[in-house]
């Protein structure tokens, strides 16, 4: 084997990496709160770098209260009004509120078209979402099954829907083109790979979280996040950070 030939298989081999930032992302997740609880320090940062980011938000978030007194749709409101200042605290300027009905989420052709159909619209270089296949942490956390089906539909639009030209030929019908994502962010997932640091935008993560008013204690979710960022940032030499399995499709 030459050195050419040689040089080109190891490039060949080389594993991808992530860009320093995305030119336009797309955060894609079950309820609102979830992008701010797993990657609103990222989201941050990269509109701080320029990036166009915006928010997909599956479901309704009407199993969101334990309260008997509290209307559905009042709290349907609430919890879009808290995810729209949430999201104005990282800079996101755009949230799409798809409706589907908190808790019996499930991964359907719907599901997908819609996301497909987002995608299609808004080309995002890059996707944030959730890991499909973690359902527990420790001995305590089990994943809610809102957050498999919404990250199980957010990848099948990644691929290969939203890239496939054959599928969903109603979008091609109404102008939306394929579009190929080029680089996918699992949120929060078993084994990760990848992390950023939030140093400069965990303030920002925390002001987002203190906006869900309905589902955090605003004076103690900073604590929680921070403790959490420490565990993610202190092996790899940062202060904050937020973890992710980097995925290369395009």
């Amino acid at each position: 084997m030459s050195n050419a030939d040689s040089d080109g298989e190891r490039a060949e081999l080389a594993e991808p990496q992530p860009p320093e930032r995305p030119d336009r992302a797309m955060a894609i997740f079950a309820h609102p709160d979830d992008a701010d609880f797993l990657c609103a320090g990222t989201m941050a940062l990269w509109v701080r770098q320029g990036s166009e980011v915006k928010l997909v938000v599956i479901t309704d978030g009407s199993k969101g209260s334990e309260d008997p007194d509290l209307p559905r749709d009042r709290l349907i409101r609430m919890r879009m009004e808290e995810q729209r200042a949430a999201a104005k605290c990282l800079g996101v300027e755009e949230v799409f509120f798809l409706g589907y009905e908190d808790g019996t989420l499930y991964d359907t052709v719907t599901v997908r078209r819609d996301l497909t159909r987002l995608i299609r619209q808004h080309k995002p270089d890059a996707v944030l979402c959730g890991d499909p296949t973690s359902r527990f942490g420790g001995k305590r956390y089990i994943n809610h099954p809102d957050h498999v089906a919404a990250a199980n539909s957010a990848l099948a639009a990644v691929y290969p829907l939203a890239r496939n030209r054959p599928s969903f030929p109603d979008l091609l019908a109404l102008g939306l083109d394929p579009h190929t994502v080029k680089h996918v962010y699992l949120c929060a997932p078993d084994a990760p790979d990848y992390w950023v640091d939030i140093g400069g935008t965990i303030d920002q993560k925390v002001a987002a979280l203190q906006q869900h008013l309905s589902q955090v204690p605003p004076d103690e979710v900073g604590k929680w996040i921070r403790e959490w960022a420490r565990r993610d940032g202190a092996p790899h030499g940062y202060e904050y950070a937020e973890s992710f399995r980097y995925l290369n499709p395009g």
